[in-house]
């Protein structure tokens, strides 16, 4: 028994290890993504188990002291995650107070309570429980023709609801993978329980599709919810949209190329207008332009390979670049990347929001998450659920910052 002891207590050591300081080496960054994001994102469930595991050896005859060492170098780890993941509170919070000002909870709608800022006991004991009673999910609405890359899905409040506040989720997944109801759960059910109508895309996947279709169907499915979303219970006038990764780079540019008809071909007279926009450790630097390793890397082993046509020049590049497309009429936004992001370092979103906040005439604000790995979001943790009502702040004050004459009716916010 002992030796599995100290065979269990060695590898979550070096999971632990990696989760505070993670490898960066270009051949390190995606296992290290991979081990690391779990192990921070449930650290209180592993110091748990860790702490079980340690107080089993001890209540048996034959102690192994070597493994004991390592469960007690785990658990400060662990803790030290624990305290790190408390910390987004104060990054989002003083994020939003440069941007927004001092006062800015008192313009919030509906109006800011202290209980909004308690975290979810119940959700973060069941981390990838991923629904609620007080919202229904309606499943697979086509927006365009195509197939199940057309589909999307919609989370609203479960009390019949009109002229509420619209948020489009947009999934990452490289461009290559992934699915509507895969990411940005936590944020969507928690929005939906505050009186919004989420919507959650599917878009066209690489190999087979080719930049611009990724982001034309986001502008397809953006139209779409312009004109259909009030028989949802929606207001088209107020649409924020949010995404990681990919997902967060579509997002930017849906933020900053509104009704642009280079990508709007057959509906060019739709309006893809957006209020306020929420990258999550977004792309941001598509056509490399800095010179980072990290983008270069990107470009050449993804993009070049995969994503873009392989005759495609440098305009097309730069055209899908985020930061080639900062305007000063670009819609407030709230930039949101992780401080141990191994996969986008956390560089480029400096540098879009340095350039962002240079141009932009609209609040631009900058939360560096401490301790958080790319896609620390996808599941309840400590760490998202502060990250989570942050966003939600951000996105009642844009709502009531553009709309402040129209309000949800019969929507009952959920503390």
């Amino acid at each position: 028994m002992g030796s599995f002891f100290r065979t269990r207590q060695a590898a979550q050591l070096a999971l632990t290890a990696n989760a505070l300081r993670p490898l960066r080496s270009r051949s390190a960054s995606v296992p290290s993504f991979f081990a690391g994001w779990l192990t921070a994102e449930l650290a209180p469930h592993l110091l748990a188990l860790t702490c079980a595991d340690a107080a089993r050896q001890i209540a048996t005859k034959k102690r192994d002291p070597a493994g004991l060492a390592m469960a007690a170098a785990n658990g400060a780890g662990l803790a030290a995650m624990i305290a790190s993941a408390h910390r987004a509170k104060d990054a989002v919070e003083q994020a939003l107070t440069e941007a927004l000002g001092v006062d800015y909870r008192s313009q919030l709608s509906p109006p800011f309570h202290p209980l909004d800022l308690d975290l979810p006991v119940g959700q973060l004991a069941m981390p990838f429980r991923m629904r609620s009673p007080e919202v229904r999910k309606i499943p697979n609405v086509p927006y365009a023709d195509g197939g199940r890359r057309y589909l999307l899905d919609i989370y609203r409040p479960r009390a019949p609801v009109q002229d509420c506040p619209v948020l489009l989720q947009v999934h990452g997944g490289a461009w290559v993978t992934g699915t509507k109801d895969q990411q940005g759960l936590p944020l969507m059910l928690h929005m939906a329980k505050r009186g919004w109508v989420c919507v959650a895309i599917n878009y066209p996947l690489s190999p087979r599709a080719r930049w611009p279709a990724h982001i034309v169907a986001a502008k397809r499915a953006l139209a779409w919810i312009k004109n259909s979303i009030t028989d949802y219970g929606g207001d088209p006038s107020f649409v924020a949209v949010t995404g990681g990764s990919a997902g967060g780079h579509l997002a930017a540019l849906l933020g900053l190329t509104p009704n642009d008809p280079a990508w709007q071909p057959g509906f060019a007279d739709s309006d893809t207008s957006v209020q306020a926009c929420v990258p999550h450790y977004g792309v941001y630097d598509f056509a490399a332009e800095t010179g980072s390793p990290a983008a270069r890397n990107l470009r050449r082993t993804l993009l070049e390979r995969y994503v873009v046509d392989a005759e495609a020049g440098e305009d097309t590049y730069r055209s899908a670049s985020p930061l080639a497309r900062i305007h000063e009429s670009a819609p407030p936004f709230f930039v949101v990347h992780g401080e141990h992001d191994t996969l986008i370092p956390v560089t480029e979103a400096r540098e879009f929001v340095r350039r962002l906040r240079a141009t932009s005439r609209q609040p631009v604000g900058y939360a560096e998450i401490p301790g958080a790995q790319h896609a620390f979001d996808i599941f309840h943790s400590v760490r998202s659920a502060h990250v989570v009502r942050g966003v939600q702040r951000f996105l009642e004050w844009s709502y009531a910052a553009t709309n402040s004459h129209l309000r949800p009716t019969e929507a009952v916010p959920s503390r």
